[in-house]
């Protein structure tokens, strides 16, 4: 029998669905909670808000699977903007990116990999010129070496270029270790994408120990953890490892999506901690969406209560 997390991320695939959904007005109240408006004054109105909580921030301008240069070429220049957008704040690494390679051209057949290299490099080169950085998010598991070989490059020339580790994944505790260099910065999730058993564990205790074991190699090494969770446990064992390793505040942080356990965030902050905010925003929202639908019933369960609740 499928899974839930099977059907609402086979779903984000089906055109068909995609129009039902997006075409239906209640859905647009349940999106607004995950992701921050469909353009740059938008999102830029965000920042400004979550920041002056204390909140530091990672923006990802939503799109992904891009089918054509052009395409591609519409990411570098949204993130080009938004970049422009953020200069004036001054904000610094409180605001970085956070990039998908496949709105970049990863996937395009005859040298995809090189393509998102070649657009990407800009925009890390205009990250690091207002003083921030660009995060790689990682897609589905086939893409982890490309993904990996472009970290690579970018980092020759702008070595805080952060990297994203799924710890469902079996080859994950091994390239955490990989990356756990001086500067390093990882991001470890536990993972969003509906892999075969052959290269994920598939039970959430399996995935939950797995976390555990990639978060400790993490946060012995001299590089900065990124957690990425909303599990209270893994939160608190970010927390028991840095004071066993006497990590300072500044060495590590913990990242949460946006809507997602805000009150948490705040408390997490007001404790001391570097909280950074996941926002994501733009009109190519339909794929984020169904992903977070299917990461905890939770989001789904909210999702149709919404919708009962407005018809």
């Amino acid at each position: 029998m499928l899974s839930q997390k099977t059907l609402l991320l086979g779903a984000s695939r089906r055109p068909g669905l995609r129009r039902l959904v997006t075409g239906t007005p209640a859905t647009r109240r349940v999106v607004d909670r995950f992701v921050a408006g469909e353009d740059l004054h938008d999102v830029l109105s965000v920042v400004r808000r979550l920041t002056a909580e204390g909140l530091a921030v990672t923006l990802d301008h939503l799109g992904e699977g891009v089918t054509d240069r052009a395409e591609a070429v519409r990411s570098r220049d949204a993130y080009l903007a938004l970049l422009d957008g953020l200069a004036p704040l001054r904000l610094g690494r409180a605001a970085e990116v956070s990039v998908k390679l496949s709105a970049f051209g990863q996937a395009l057949p005859g040298g995809g990999t090189d393509l998102a290299l070649e657009l990407v490099r800009p925009v890390a080169e205009a990250a690091s010129a207002i003083g921030t950085t660009v995060t790689l998010d990682m897609e589905e598991s086939t893409t982890v070496d490309s993904t990996l070989s472009v970290l690579a490059e970018l980092r020759r020339d702008h070595p805080g270029t952060g990297a994203v580790l799924q710890a469902a994944l079996h080859r994950t505790e091994d390239d955490a270790a990989a990356l756990a260099v001086p500067g390093s910065r990882v991001r470890l999730v536990k993972g969003a994408y509906d892999e075969p058993p052959s290269v994920a564990w598939q039970s959430r205790a399996d995935v939950d120990a797995a976390y555990a074991r990639c978060l400790g190699v993490l946060m012995r090494g001299p590089g900065h953890p990124m957690v990425g969770s909303h599990d209270p446990r893994m939160v608190d064992l970010a927390q028991r490892l840095a004071a066993e390793y006497g990590r300072t505040p500044d060495s590590w942080e913990v990242q949460m999506l946006h809507g997602i356990r805000t009150d948490e965030q705040r408390r997490l902050t007001a404790e001391g901690l570097c909280v950074r905010t996941y926002v994501p925003y733009g009109a190519d929202w339909y794929g984020y969406f169904m992903r977070r639908l299917a990461e905890r019933p939770a989001n789904l369960r909210f999702f149709l209560r919404s919708l009962v609740s407005t018809n």
